[in-house]
């Protein structure tokens, strides 16, 4: 098994995903509580035993709200960039490891490489997780699909893309004027088309599975979603398996 992958949750109340390479995992994200994280592992049947460490993507709340509790609970290191670490604080205890974007690291037999990505927070970052060759990309909580962002995720087998908002809904929707702009500014939150526009760019043989993540409860709507990127990836060829992130519920186990 070159790699596995599950979203635990997905959403603007806690996100969190289990990459393995059959040997050994990471958990990217705590988002979700410990106790929530426990036992959406169990019901899809992943071992929290194999987790060699937590990778923080940024310090918003639903990326790290439950990272505390499950360092201490997994015997866990939790990894994150300098700017992150500002942003969080101390995590009372926990492990503290320092990644640098765009410097890969090893956890176990895990690769990842910590990219940035344009979004309101001190240092945030994407990643590409790879293990036997195969690679697995990751870019949510971003407003813009930068030249950077798109070059990284270049000729992954796997990608976990951003599609938070319907632009009609989020217009129409109840968040304050602020807010709104917040979400579809350029540090922000990808929409449903550009999310889709993203992935199929990125699209080319190798790639096998896509999943759409970070969808707002508020502003979205998953039919939607899916319909956008369906579109888009059948004008790109794309063949592959496409799956909707929900927030109350792990995704399949999807393997490489």
């Amino acid at each position: 098994m070159p790699l596995s992958f599950c979203l635990l949750g997905s959403g603007s109340k806690g996100n969190s995903i289990y990459i393995s390479d059959g040997n050994g995992a990471v958990i990217v994200d705590a988002g979700l509580s410990a106790k929530q994280c426990m036992l959406r592992m169990e019901a899809r049947g992943l071992d929290p035993e194999m987790v060699r460490g937590i990778v923080i993507t940024h310090e918003h709340t639903d990326h790290v709200k439950g990272a505390r509790v499950l360092a201490k609970r997994l015997k866990t290191p939790v990894w994150a960039s300098r700017g992150t670490w500002k942003g969080v604080g101390d995590l009372e205890g926990a492990e503290r490891c320092q990644f640098r974007p765009g410097k890969g690291f090893r956890l176990g037999g895990l690769e990842l490489l910590p990219f940035l990505i344009p979004h309101d927070a001190l240092e945030p970052v994407g990643l590409v997780v790879q293990a036997n060759g195969v690679r697995l990309g990751l870019a949510t909580d971003l407003g813009k699909a930068t030249t950077l962002v798109q070059g990284r995720l270049a000729g992954c087998q796997a990608l976990i893309i951003e599609a938070n908002h319907d632009p009609v809904l989020l217009k129409d929707g109840p968040y304050p004027p602020w807010l709104k702009q917040r979400v579809r500014g350029n540090h922000g939150h990808l929409s449903n088309q550009q999310g889709a526009e993203l992935a199929a760019g990125l699209c080319h043989e190798g790639l096998k599975e896509v999943v759409l993540a970070h969808l707002s409860e508020t502003n979205n709507d998953p039919a939607a979603a899916r319909e956008a990127a369906q579109t888009a990836l059948m004008k790109a060829g794309y063949g592959g398996g496409l799956h909707v992130a929900a927030q109350t519920q792990p995704t399949c186990v999807i393997e490489l």
